[in-house]
């Protein structure tokens, strides 16, 4: 599933690492490096395989566990209500009758 950041979340990339302004609440949230890597990917479009695949190729060390990671922290974002999931519509155009 892909997803994008709320509306009135703010997104900043400061060299390496992200900051995430919820302009509802007043609060920001900053990712480290590998946090803003994949928080990239998944808004460029990749779904998690995708993004932990990116992560992967970007830090090979992480593989072990790169897929719970990136679970991990869409899980934290969402919990945050700082992330949306869009539908695909392709693949809704595909499962309406015709």
């Amino acid at each position: 599933m892909r997803v994008n950041l709320r509306p009135g979340v703010t997104l900043t990339l400061i060299d390496e690492v992200a900051v995430l302004l919820d302009e509802r609440t007043g609060r920001y949230r900053q990712l480290n490096a590998t946090g803003a890597l994949v928080l990239r990917s998944l808004l460029a479009g990749q779904s998690q395989d995708g993004a932990a695949a990116d992560l992967v190729r970007t830090c090979p060390g992480a593989a072990p566990t790169a897929d719970a990671d990136v679970a991990a922290l869409v899980a934290q974002l969402r919990a945050a209500n700082l992330l949306v999931d869009l539908t695909d519509d392709r693949a809704a155009d595909r499962k309406r009758p015709r």
